[in-house]
C-alpha cells in the first residue's frame, strides 16, 4: 500500500507540475515550506528541521535573503531572535515550486463526476490531517 501511495503521489506530481520558472535547490525549497508552514522560525530551526549545520542553514537562508524571498525581523519581545519571514515574491515561488498546475488540475478535476471529486477531496484531506 505504501508503495501505492508513493507511485501515486509521484504521477500526480509528474503530470500536473508547473513549468519552473525559477530554478532552486531542493534545499531551498524546504527551507521555504518550513518558514511558510510554521511560525516564529529561527535559523537554528531550519537547521533542525533539515538536520544541517547552523553555518549551513545560514548560507543556504542568505542566498534566500539575498534573493529578496525571506526577510529576517528581529523580535520585538526579545531582540537575540531573528525570526523568517517569507516576502510576497517567496510565498509566489514556493507555490510554484510545490503546488500543482491550476489549469492542469482543474482539467483533470473537470473530467470527474461531483462524487470522485468529493472522494478525492475527502482522501486528501484525510492524509494532510493524520500527516500532521
Amino acid at each position: 500500500m505504501f508503495q501505492q501511495v508513493n507511485d501515486y503521489f509521484s504521477d500526480i506530481y509528474f503530470n500536473l507540475h508547473p513549468v519552473q520558472k525559477i530554478n532552486l535547490s531542493h534545499q531551498h525549497v524546504r527551507i521555504l515550506q518550513i518558514i511558510h508552514k510554521r511560525e516564529y522560525v529561527m535559523i537554528r530551526d531550519v537547521a533542525t528541521h533539515l538536520s544541517i549545520s547552523h553555518n549551513t542553514a545560514s548560507d543556504h537562508v542568505k542566498k534566500l535573503v539575498d534573493n529578496g524571498w525571506l526577510v529576517k525581523e528581529r523580535s520585538v519581545e526579545d531582540q537575540r531572535k531573528v525570526y523568517l519571514t517569507l516576502t510576497d515574491d517567496g510565498l509566489s515561488l514556493l507555490r510554484n515550486h510545490t503546488e500543482l498546475d491550476k489549469a492542469k488540475l482543474k482539467e483533470v478535476i473537470g473530467q470527474m463526476t461531483q462524487e470522485e471529486q468529493e472522494h478525492v477531496i475527502s482522501a486528501l484531506k484525510l492524509l494532510s490531517e493524520r500527516s500532521r
